[in-house]
């Protein structure tokens, strides 16, 4: 063996293969990528947008009241929101908010929005319980509402949407 081969630690046929190599550790296995998730993101922002929007649109069709006049009622009267019913507006216009934020954080790159969702899915369902309430007790009689109204079904519907894309979608490998 000549001088150089020893001082590179170069193989020869009479030393035999190197002890330490250069080449990287591969994996065969996909790599998680972090990313968006944009569809969900884009579905709990327009629930957030759709519940701004009842804010300034009359809830009962042929009665000047908006959503922020029941919102105030019920802030002003936090002990009986639930027995005057002011509960619902109250859930639509705060969860929407909600999801309006979950919306945002869903544009941050990251493995998986899965605790995202779930806590989008369960602000969702406490919208979608105070939307059918109103619906039950008028006898699913959809006149009867106004436009602020249908933005809060909106909210409920994008949210559910928009949480549950976010829930079942796992890990995105390359």
């Amino acid at each position: 063996m000549t001088e150089r081969d020893q001082s590179f630690g170069g193989a020869s046929a009479a030393s035999g293969p190197p002890t330490d190599t250069t080449t990287p550790v591969y994996s065969a296995e996909p790599v998680a990528v972090r990313g968006p998730s944009s569809l969900a993101g884009l579905l709990l922002i327009l629930a957030g947008i759709a519940a701004a929007i009842s804010l300034v649109l009359d809830w009962v069709d042929g009665e000047d009241t908006t959503a922020l006049d029941l919102v105030r009622e019920g802030f002003e009267d936090l002990g009986g929101i639930v027995d005057n019913g002011l509960w619902q507006p109250m859930a639509v216009v705060l969860g929407g908010g909600v999801l309006l934020v979950l919306g945002i954080l869903m544009w941050l790159p990251a493995r998986s929005h899965r605790f995202l969702g779930l806590l989008g899915l369960i602000v969702s369902g406490l919208v979608t319980w105070a939307v059918l309430v109103p619906l039950y007790e008028a006898d699913w009689e959809l006149a009867v509402f106004g436009p602020g109204f249908w933005c809060a079904i909106a909210v409920a519907v994008l949210g559910l949407l928009g949480s549950l894309k976010a829930l079942l979608t796992g890990k995105r490998y390359r």
